[in-house]
C-alpha cells in the first residue's frame, strides 16, 4: 500500500471502459493505506484521466458507482475523496466479520476435505515470526489470503459473498493494524492454533479461536490509533 495517494496505470483502449475503469479505480483505492494520516485522499478527475489516458466521463461514472458502494465521497465544491470509515463503523464491521468467519471455521470442520484443510497449513508455512517481522507488507497479503481460504472451506457461498463484500472495506484496516505492536507475531501464533482445531475437526474450538482472533483486532482498534484520531481520520477533508 502507498501512503502518498492513488496511483493508476494507463488503460488499454480495447477494454470496455465502463466496467474496467470502475475495476481499476476500486483496485487502486484498495491498495491505498487510507488510514495513514499522511495519505492524500483527494481524487482529482483530471489527473486520473491523464494517468489512464482517457476522457473524464468514464471516470465520473465509476466514481458515482464507488460512492454508492461506500468507497468515496463526492462533495460539491470540495471534490472527491476516498472515504475513511468512522471508528463506530469499523468496530461494527470487525464484529460482523468475527461472526461470519467463526461460522465459516465451524463449517470447514465438517465440509472441507483433508486436502483442502491442508491448504491452510501450506499458506501459513512460509511465515515464521522472524520472516513476518522482516516483511510486514507481504505477510499482510498472506494473512488476507488465509482468512479468505477459511471462508472458501465453509462451502457456504452466501456466507462467503457477504464476507467478501465486508472485507473490501476492512482490508485497509487490517493492513494498517498489522504494522503496529506485536500484532503480526501474534497473528502467526493464532493461525497455527486455528489450523490445528480445523484439522482435528473440532468445530467449537475452531469457531472460538477464529472469533477471538478477530476480536483482538477489534480491541486493538478500539483502544489505540482510532481511539485517539478516529474522528479526524473519518473526515478526508481534514487531511486532503
Amino acid at each position: 500500500m502507498s501512503s502518498s495517494g492513488i496511483s493508476l496505470r494507463p488503460v488499454d483502449v480495447n477494454f470496455s471502459l465502463k466496467d474496467h475503469i470502475y475495476d481499476v479505480l476500486r483496485s487502486a483505492i484498495l491498495d491505498m493505506d487510507i488510514y495513514h494520516p499522511d495519505t492524500d485522499l483527494r481524487l482529482d478527475e483530471r489527473t486520473m484521466a491523464e494517468q489512464l489516458g482517457i476522457s473524464r466521463t468514464p471516470i465520473r461514472e465509476a466514481l458515482v458507482r464507488l460512492e454508492q458502494e461506500g468507497f468515496v465521497d463526492i462533495q460539491p465544491r470540495k471534490g472527491v475523496f476516498v472515504r475513511r470509515k468512522s471508528l463506530e463503523e469499523i468496530l461494527e464491521m470487525i464484529t460482523v466479520w468475527a461472526a461470519l468467519e467463526s461460522m465459516a471455521a465451524r463449517l470447514a470442520t465438517t465440509e472441507a476435505s483433508d486436502e483442502e484443510i491442508a491448504s491452510l497449513r501450506t499458506l501459513a508455512a512460509g511465515y515464521s515470526i522472524d520472516k513476518v517481522s522482516a516483511n510486514i507488507a507481504e505477510y499482510s497479503e498472506a494473512n488476507i489470503r488465509f482468512h479468505q481460504r477459511i471462508l472458501e472451506l465453509s462451502r457456504c457461498q452466501m456466507l462467503k459473498s457477504i464476507a467478501d463484500g465486508l472485507f473490501l472495506h476492512m482490508r485497509a484496516v487490517r493492513a494498517r493494524a498489522m504494522q503496529e505492536g506485536d500484532r503480526s507475531n501474534r497473528s502467526v501464533v493464532d493461525h497455527m492454533g486455528i489450523i490445528e482445531a480445523i484439522e482435528l475437526r473440532d468445530a467449537d474450538q475452531a469457531a472460538r479461536l477464529v472469533r477471538e482472533h478477530t476480536m483482538r483486532l477489534h480491541n486493538h482498534v478500539k483502544r489505540s490509533w482510532f481511539a485517539v484520531a478516529g474522528r479526524a481520520l473519518a473526515d478526508p477533508t481534514e487531511t486532503g
